[in-house]
């Protein structure tokens, strides 16, 4: 009985954005995907899918046991048959292909099929993990099979990738993805049936080239990235306009060219390719690794797919939800089997240099979020890290992890707690937070029988967060603080380097999160009660001269601390606020404000113990964060770092730069924390009035301390008070 249906349907799906792949190769003999071979693991319990090419009109026919299936092969090719679903099989059985050929691949098992994609973690094999030799020398699983899918960039999805499948011997074994084995071997001895792992990973690699355009499309937030994709695709109408637009003006250019080669005439240049429409390069670049390869597997019937990547994408915070939703929304509609299992790891505590620790916990926020997703579950790891290694080699609980979620959602294992306890509830008392969890198997407990480490508190006058002391009780966990007296905010393991002990019953780790409401910022620093205003100004009234609103450096006698407020609003009703403070760099009140060539200013210094409280992201935030620097001049200024501060450019404005003539100049008010490559503040070219350059954290661009930016008209309101902690 023939099938035609079925020839087309699955590559309606596949072949979105695609041009087709290898549309110029002439098929006479059926032909299979080069990942299709011998020892395949083929998905029970749903309907299998398979595909190939032969010539156009000829009937394939394929049977797999007793189960048979045919189909007539379309005009482009390509044929499609679906086989009944099957329960598992332990025995190898053979698939056959019969058209004007017969193709036979052998000793092929029914059971569990998974994909495995991501990043250098997912990459991370077997022989690379801990008691690997141990590991290796056991691996006689003849029941998981593996394949790897070579690293393969693409500008156009390709419709095949050459792989071969391996039984699980000691001899191969240390070369499978470690994260997919251990979650094998732990799902084939619960279910005792084969398992099949397709590996499709690369290190490395940001989230982005794995997302097909249809993702892109289908989430506002990146709509960006879906115009450049589509820009790129020659059978777009933006592509064809563009490079239509180029060729017309290419003729006119040749045309004008011959006719200057005739009176020995002078030509312009020929006109440029447009960028826009240059294909992607790198392997970096959005869809270029979906496109070679997962574009291939798309149809080939599957149970779900684990996914262990985000080093590469762990500074973008939130944005980062978006662009996983694109990717697992658009694998999901393409493949066509309806909300599959997506099963992910969060990243690692690890040290990334002297990056804002908070950097880290913000991604990982962004990495719960996905969750949001349905049918999707994450495994929190901060318990095996290794923070000087990116790469934690004890990817056995890694692999476990993912297998109870598979166990207990898509197998039946309710018996099984597969969930971290996440919290339920915040109750906010009089001097304490009480955090209830669910999820929890039991009472809450700690790896090491210890109070609950890392939690800490916020409260109004608490300047920051502090750390709190944790009780569990049952499945609650209360927060007291002797230095918060009244705390209405916590946050959990909020910092890079976090390896905190909180587990529920059965051992599986709290991850980080944060909750409350956090106090107004000038609540939180409580600037009046330990400092004196020395200095005000609204910095709208920037100009040849500095009016002060309030100058009161006459009475200030002594001091040990500097601090600078500086509150910004954008015309869109955006704040931005900062409270900078440092050890006294000067004993002189008078030139501590904005360094005219009246004030006989001039500071080109470090300075100690810098505090500082921001609501702009992207900034360390607490006290005695490190030492920093301030640049302090009426003076023009250049590039050339000449203090020699450490990792400043001598190319462009930053943290390094040095003050030159005139000295009623430019005019440079910076402070900066080198060790973070961070500008807290500037305030320069104030004579310029509205025109001045006015900025909180780095600005875009390579000047990042603001220079040239002439931006302090972006802001409706501005202002700049500066204080000190005076002594006796």
């Amino acid at each position: 009985m023939r099938n035609r249906f079925c020839c087309l349907a699955v590559y309606a799906c596949c072949f979105f954005f695609a041009g087709v792949g290898d549309t110029g190769t002439v098929y006479a003999d059926v032909k299979l995907p080069g990942f299709y071979g011998d020892h395949m693991v083929l998905q029970r319990q749903l309907p299998i899918r398979l595909r190939g090419w032969a010539d156009p009109g000829e009937t394939v026919s394929v049977q797999l046991g007793t189960a048979k299936a045919e189909c007539e092969v379309g005009l482009d090719g390509h044929w499609s048959v679906t086989l009944p679903s099957q329960e598992a099989n332990r025995t190898g059985q053979d698939l056959i292909f019969c058209g004007k050929n017969t193709v036979t691949i052998k000793d092929v098992l029914i059971g569990e099929v998974w994909l495995c994609s991501g990043q250098s973690n997912m990459e991370w094999t077997v022989a690379a993990s801990q008691r690997s030799q141990e590991e290796i020398a056991s691996a006689n699983h003849p029941m998981i099979r593996h394949m790897k899918v070579a690293h393969r960039p693409s500008t156009s999805p390709l419709d095949d990738v050459p792989s071969q499948w391996q039984v699980c011997t000691p001899e191969v074994a240390g070369n499978f993805t470690a994260c997919g084995y251990f979650m094998a071997l732990h799902l084939q001895r619960e279910l005792n049936v084969p398992i099949g792992l397709i590996n499709s990973s690369w290190g490395g690699t940001r989230v982005e080239p794995w997302t097909p355009p249809l993702g892109f499309r289908r989430v506002d937030a990146l709509s960006d990235i879906y115009q450049t994709v589509v820009q790129k695709t020659p059978s777009s109408k933006l592509y064809q306009d563009q490079l239509g637009e180029h060729l017309e003006a290419t003729r006119r250019w040749i045309e004008l060219a011959e006719v200057a080669v005739e009176n020995q005439e002078s030509v312009e240049a020929s006109p440029v390719f447009p960028d826009a429409i240059k294909p992607f390069q790198s392997h970096q670049d959005p869809t270029m690794l979906y496109n070679g390869m997962i574009h291939a597997l798309v149809g080939y019937t599957i149970r779900g797919a684990i996914w262990y990547q985000g080093e590469s994408n762990h500074s973008e915070g939130m944005m980062y939800f978006e662009k996983k939703k694109a990717l697992i929304e658009g694998w999901r509609e393409l493949w066509g089997q309806g909300a599959f299992p997506f099963y992910y790891v969060q990243i690692a505590p690890f040290q990334y240099g002297n990056e804002d620790p908070t950097i880290l916990a913000e991604f990982w926020e962004a990495q719960e979020a996905v969750e949001q997703i349905p049918n999707t579950a994450m495994v929190v790891i901060n318990d095996i890290a290794t923070l000087q290694d990116i790469h934690p080699p004890n990817k056995q609980d890694v692999g476990k992890r993912l297998a109870l979620l598979a166990l207990n959602r898509d197998y039946g294992r309710a018996d099984l707690q597969a969930d971290r306890p996440v919290i339920d509830k915040l109750e906010v008392t009089e001097g304490s937070l009480v955090l209830s969890f669910n999820q929890t198997g039991g009472a809450l407990k700690t790896r090491d029988g210890k109070s609950p480490s890392h939690f800490e508190v916020i409260g109004a006058g608490s300047r920051g967060y502090q750390p709190a002391d944790a009780e569990i009780v049952g499945d609650r966990v209360v927060l007291r603080s002797e230095v918060v007296s009244k705390p209405v905010a916590f946050r959990y393991a909020w910092n890079k380097l976090a390896e905190p002990n909180l587990t529920g019953a059965t051992g599986l780790p709290v991850g980080a999160f944060r909750g409350g409401e956090e106090p107004d910022f000038l609540n939180l620093i409580s600037i009046d009660e330990e400092y004196s205003l020395v200095y005000d100004l609204d910095l709208s009234r920037l100009g040849g001269e500095i009016p002060y609103k309030y100058n009161g450096s006459a009475g200030i006698d002594s001091f040990d601390r500097i601090g600078y407020l500086i509150e910004l609003r954008t015309e869109g009703g955006d704040e931005q606020k900062i409270f900078v403070s440092m050890d006294a760099f000067t004993q002189d009140a008078s030139k501590i404000a904005i360094p005219t060539v009246a004030s006989k200013a001039s500071f080109r210094q470090g300075v100690k113990n810098l505090d500082v409280f921001t609501t702009v992201g992207g900034l360390p935030v607490g006290t005695s964060i490190g030492d920093g620097t301030v640049e302090f001049w009426p003076n023009n200024y250049a590039t050339d770092n000449g203090a020699n501060v450490p990792g400043a450019s001598n190319a462009d404005y930053d943290f390094g730069d040095q003050p030159s003539p005139p000295l009623n100049g430019y005019g440079c008010m910076q402070i900066h924390l080198p060790s973070a490559k961070k500008t807290l503040f500037a305030i320069n070219h104030w004579g310029a009035g509205p025109d001045a350059d006015l900025g909180i954290g780095n600005a875009p661009g390579a000047n990042t301390d603001w220079t040239f930016s002439g931006n302090a008209k972006s802001y409706s309101s501005k202002r700049l008070r500066v204080y000190v902690r005076e002594t006796k």
